[in-house]
């Protein structure tokens, strides 16, 4: 798993930080300039979506084809092919749910979606289906367990957002403030910063 999240970052940090100079300034310009009020917990949720973005995009079209591979257009081919418990297992089966669940969270925070779960599963399928399709055109491969996977993936952090959603509605009231979830989303943020830098 280590050396997965080590090849992720060394793969993409040349285009995330150019990315985040160009749209933290953009964005730090357009509140500026329309004197908007700022609330840093909803700019860090929004960044670290786009982060997320651009990473899947660098993960699923620039990765090199694995030769031993071929279309799989078979439900359930992939999947039970690997042992549970093993290293192609997490890599894989693991792999692909953990990937698209940033996707289902996401989407369900962005559209305020905390009860349709339908909506969350086909916007994750349509994600899904077009990067297969992109990697079968730039010659890496289809794999349509691969789509259930991330699907899957995409109905957990649904999920994850429906019990976030609950926990926020029952919490105290100051934990509903804003001042609150600014120090929150500021202590997860070093938090991240500080675990990808052990790594």
């Amino acid at each position: 798993m280590r050396s997965t999240l080590d090849s992720l970052i060394s793969l993409t940090w040349p285009m995330l930080i150019v990315s985040m100079v160009i749209i933290i300034s953009l964005r730090v310009c357009y509140l500026y300039r329309k004197k908007e009020h700022v609330i840093l917990y909803k700019e860090i949720v929004m960044l670290t979506m786009i982060i997320y973005v651009l990473m899947l995009f660098e993960v699923v079209t620039v990765q090199d084809a694995v030769s031993w591979s071929s279309n799989n257009f078979i439900p359930f081919k992939e999947i039970f092919r690997y042992k549970v418990g093993s290293r192609l297992f997490f890599k894989n089966i693991i792999g692909n749910m953990l990937l698209f669940l940033p996707f289902g969270f996401f989407s369900s925070y962005t559209l305020k979606n905390n009860d349709n779960s339908k909506l969350i599963v086909i916007l994750t399928l349509l994600a899904s289906i077009t990067i297969e399709c992109v990697q079968m055109g730039i010659g890496r491969v289809f794999d349509v367990d691969d789509i259930l996977l991330n699907t899957f993936g995409g109905y957990v952090g649904f999920i994850l957002y429906k019990l976030a959603f609950k926990l926020k509605e029952n919490a105290p009231s100051f934990c509903k403030k804003e001042w609150f979830l600014n120090i929150i989303s500021i202590i997860i943020l070093l938090c991240a910063v500080a675990v990808l830098g052990r790594w």
